[in-house]
C-alpha cells in the first residue's frame, strides 16, 4: 500500500500554490478586457478630436464628388497615393505590388455593345496613382491586332491610340491622344489641334499579347474629371467601326467619370496626428480615402510607451530574461510587428464601423489579421458639414501595446508568485521535515523503551516544547514510567511469591508429616495423602518461580567464557536417553566444534526445557528429532516433535513469561509457562534467537534456536 509520509502530504498541500499563477493569470487577462475597453474609448476619441478639426470645411472635400448620387468603380477613377515614382519603361515592374487594387475592363465597357467581342480581340487592366506632384496612369492592354502609326501619316487617329480626356481645375475641357510609331517614349498630342504636349510623357511596349502603357502628368492640369479609352484598329478599311473600350464616354463632358486624388490639405492636418500611435485615415461619403497617416504595424497605440525591451542591466534581470522569460513565454504570446494587413481598397473602404459613421454614429469594431497574429481595432467618427455627413474619420490600431502592457505585468506578477511559491514550498517542507523528525525520534525513543516481549528497558527523554508532539512525548513518558513501575512489579512478584510462600508451605508439609505419625482413620489417611500431594505440587510451583527468578539473576551477573556447543549438546542427549530410556531420540549433531562465548549451562538448561516440552507433548511410540548445524556465522539447533500444533497467533507469544498451551487434560504436572520463557532469556543472553513453528507435515511443532558463534 502506497505510504504517504507527513512531508510527502505537506508537498501535495503545497501543490495548492500553483492555484497563485492561475488567479493572477485570470485578474490579468480581466484588467486586459478593460484596457482594451480604454483603448475603444481612447480611439473613438482620437477619431472624434480628428473629425471636430474637419467639421463645417466644405473646402476640404471635393464638391463635385462628393454631390455625386453614387460612385461607380471603373468609370469613377481613384488616384491611389504610391510609395515609390513609377519609372516609365513599360515593363510594369513597379505597379507589380498594386496587382491587386488594377481594375479589369473588358466588352461591358465597349462603346458599342458586341456580343461576338472577345477578350483576346480587346481588353485591359488599369489604375492611376499619385506620388508627389504628379498623377501615373498604367495600362495592360491584350490586343490580337497591333497597328502602329504610320511615319509618314499625319493622321493620328488611323492607327490602335489611347484616348485621354480631363476636366481642368478652371473647368475646361481638354482632349489628348497617345498614338505611338513604335516602342518606346512617347508624348501626347491635343486632339483638337494635333499638336504635340509634351506636360503628358508616357511609355510604349509591345507585348505577346498586346501592349503596355505607362504616363505620367502633373497634377496640376487635372481637375475633378478624367477618363481613359483604348482604341482599336485592327485594318484601315474598318475604321469607322473600331472599337472603342473607355472608362467613361469621353465624347460627352458631362458623361466623364471622375477622378479623387488624395487631399494634400487634409494630409497636412493629418501630419500633426503622426505621432498618435494610430494609422488615420479621412474618407468621403462614397467610401474613398481622402488622406492617410500612420502604417498599421507601428500602431500600437500609447499602451506600450515605456514598455519596449530594454537590455539587461544587472545579474537578475539577465536571469529573467535568460531563464524565465522562455518559460513565461510557453504559456504567454509575443506580440508581432511582422504580420500581413489586408491591403485595403482606399477606393472603396468598408467596414460596419465605417457604414455606421456615414450615417452618422460614431462606431468601432476589431478584426483578426489574415496571418492570426495580430488583432486590429478600428473606429470610424463622421464628418459633419451643415448638418449632412461628408466623409468620416478612421483610426487603426493594433492590440500590441495592451498585450506587450499584459506581457509585463504577468512577468513581475509570475516573478512575485515564483518566489512566493519557492519560499512556501521551501518552508512548509523544512516545517513536515521538522515536525516529523521530531515524531521519528519519539517513535525510536519508544521503540527503544520497550522490547519486542512488551518489557520496559528505558525511559522516555520528555520534550519542553509546547506544542502537540511535546504534550504527546510527555504523555508517553509518563505513560512509559507508569508501565516500567508495573512490569517491574510482575518480574519481582515470582520471587516475591515463591520467598513469601516457602514458610507456610514448610509449616503445612511438618503439620502433615506429624499427623502422619499418629493412628489414622482410612477416611483421614484417604485426607491426609491429598493434602500432602496438593503440598508437593505447590512445592514444586514455588521451584520453578525460583528458577525462572534465579536464572534471570544469574545471567544479569555471569561473565562469558569461551565453549565448544557440538560438546554440550552431546553430553546433555547423553544424559536425556540415559534418564529417558522409553523415549526414542533422533540425533543430528555436526562433528565439527561450534566455539560460542557464553555459559554453557544455560545452554544445557535451554536444551532441558525444549526436550522437556517436546517430551510432554509428542505422541508415544514418536520420536523427538534433535539436530545441530553451523550455518556461516550461526549455529543452528532444533528440537522437533510429533503431536499438537501450535494454535494460529500464538507462535510470536510463546516465549513470554507465564503463556501455555496446555489442554486441561495434561495439567497433571504444575506449568506457570515458565520453561520456554526460560529459553528465550538464554537466547537473549547469547544474543540468539529462537522460533517456534508447525512442521512442514502439519503434524507436529519444530524449535529452532539460533546462536551466533565466534570468528
Amino acid at each position: 500500500m502506497l505510504r504517504f509520509g507527513l512531508r510527502s502530504k505537506f508537498i501535495v498541500l503545497s501543490c495548492f500554490l500553483f492555484l497563485l499563477p492561475w488567479l493572477g493569470y485570470e485578474y490579468v487577462w480581466e484588467m486586459e478586457k478593460f484596457l482594451r475597453q480604454g483603448q475603444e474609448k481612447t480611439l473613438v476619441g482620437t477619431t472624434r478630436a480628428l473629425a471636430t478639426a474637419l467639421h463645417e470645411r466644405p473646402a476640404l472635400f471635393d464638391e463635385q464628388t462628393n454631390f455625386l448620387d453614387q460612385v461607380i468603380k471603373g468609370r469613377d477613377l481613384y488616384a491611389y497615393n504610391l510609395k515609390n515614382p513609377i519609372q516609365l519603361d513599360g515593363k510594369l515592374t513597379d505597379w507589380e505590388p498594386y496587382k491587386p487594387l488594377f481594375w479589369h475592363y473588358d466588352k461591358r465597357y465597349l462603346q458599342k455593345t458586341n456580343k461576338n467581342h472577345q477578350a483576346s480581340d480587346l481588353s485591359f487592366d488599369h489604375m492611376v496613382g499619385k506620388f508627389d506632384n504628379y498623377l501615373y496612369a498604367v495600362f495592360n492592354v491584350t490586343d490580337n491586332t497591333l497597328i502602329y502609326r504610320a511615319k509618314n501619316s499625319l493622321s493620328i487617329t488611323n492607327n490602335d491610340h489611347l484616348k485621354i480626356g480631363l476636366k481642368a481645375p478652371d473647368g475646361q475641357f481638354n482632349t489628348y491622344i497617345i498614338a505611338p510609331r513604335q516602342d518606346g517614349w512617347v508624348n501626347a498630342f491635343n486632339a483638337d489641334t494635333k499638336a504635340p504636349f509634351t506636360k503628358i510623357q508616357g511609355y510604349f511596349k509591345r507585348t505577346q499579347t498586346g501592349y503596355t502603357v505607362e504616363l505620367r502628368f502633373p497634377l496640376a492640369m487635372l481637375g475633378n474629371k478624367l477618363g481613359f479609352a483604348i482604341v482599336d484598329t485592327d485594318s484601315l478599311s474598318e475604321l469607322p467601326n473600331a472599337n472603342v473600350m473607355s472608362t467613361s464616354n469621353l465624347n460627352n463632358p458631362s458623361d466623364l467619370g471622375s477622378v479623387l486624388v488624395p487631399s494634400p490639405e487634409i494630409s497636412r492636418i493629418l501630419k500633426g496626428m503622426g505621432h498618435s500611435g494610430s494609422r488615420i485615415w479621412v474618407v468621403d461619403n462614397h467610401h474613398r480615402v481622402l488622406a492617410q497617416s500612420g502604417t498599421i504595424q507601428n500602431a500600437d497605440g500609447v499602451w506600450a510607451d515605456g514598455l519596449k525591451n530594454q537590455p539587461p542591466k544587472n545579474a537578475w534581470q539577465r536571469f529573467e530574461q535568460t531563464y524565465l522569460h522562455p518559460l513565461y513565454y510557453k504559456i504567454l504570446t509575443r506580440p508581432e510587428n511582422e504580420f500581413i494587413d489586408t491591403l485595403h481598397d482606399v477606393a472603396s473602404m468598408q467596414g460596419s464601423h465605417l457604414a455606421n459613421a456615414l450615417k452618422g454614429q460614431p462606431a468601432s469594431s476589431w478584426r483578426l489579421t489574415p496571418d492570426s497574429k495580430a488583432v486590429i481595432l478600428s473606429a470610424a467618427y463622421p464628418i459633419w458639414i451643415e448638418d449632412k455627413v461628408i466623409g468620416a474619420v478612421i483610426a487603426e490600431e493594433t492590440t500590441n501595446g495592451v498585450r506587450t502592457l499584459r506581457n509585463k505585468s504577468l512577468e513581475k506578477l509570475f516573478n512575485v508568485i515564483l518566489a512566493v511559491m519557492l519560499i512556501g514550498t521551501v518552508t512548509l517542507f523544512f516545517f513536515a521535515s521538522r515536525i516529523s523528525s521530531r515524531i521519528r525520534r519519539l517513535r525510536d525513543t519508544a521503540e527503544q523503551a520497550i522490547d519486542a516481549q512488551g518489557r520496559v528497558t528505558g525511559s522516555i527523554s520528555y520534550s519542553d516544547s509546547n506544542d502537540e508532539i511535546g504534550d504527546l512525548s510527555r504523555s508517553f513518558a509518563n505513560i512509559v514510567s507508569r508501565l516500567g513501575g508495573y512490569t517491574d512489579y510482575l518480574e519481582n512478584m515470582s520471587s516475591r511469591l515463591s520467598h513469601e510462600l516457602r514458610t507456610p508451605v514448610a509449616v503445612v508439609r511438618s503439620s502433615l508429616e506429624n499427623l502422619q505419625s499418629l493412628e489414622q482413620t482410612e477416611l483421614s489417611q484417604k485426607y491426609l495423602d491429598r493434602a500432602s500431594e496438593g503440598v508437593e505440587r505447590l512445592g514444586k510451583i514455588i521451584t520453578t518461580m525460583s528458577e525462572a527468578t534465579r536464572l534471570e539473576q544469574s545471567i544479569q551477573s555471569n561473565e562469558p567464557e569461551p565453549f565448544d556447543l557440538q560438546k554440550v549438546i552431546n553430553g546433555c542427549m547423553q544424559g536425556y536417553q540415559l534418564t529417558y530410556p522409553n523415549q526414542l531420540f533422533t540425533l543430528d549433531v555436526c562433528q565439527n566444534k561450534l566455539p560460542m562465548q557464553g555459559a554453557p549451562e544455560f545452554i544445557a538448561q535451554l536444551l532441558d526445557k525444549l526436550i522437556n516440552n517436546a517430551l510432554e507433548f509428542s505422541q508415544a511410540n514418536t520420536a523427538i528429532n534433535v539436530t545441530l548445524q553451523s550455518k556461516d556465522t550461526q549455529a543452528v539447533l532444533s528440537v522437533s516433535n510429533t503431536g499438537p500444533l501450535l494454535p494460529e497467533g500464538l507462535s510470536e507469544h510463546i516465549f513470554d513469561s507465564m503463556v501455555s498451551v496446555r489442554s486441561q487434560h495434561m495439567q497433571q504436572q504444575p506449568h506457570l509457562g515458565l520453561g520456554l520463557y526460560i529459553v528465550r532469556l538464554v537466547c537473549d543472553y547469547h544474543k540468539g534467537s529462537v522460533t517456534a513453528q508447525n512442521n512442514e507435515q502439519s503434524n507436529g511443532v519444530v524449535f529452532t534456536v539460533s546462536l551466533p558463534l565466534n570468528n
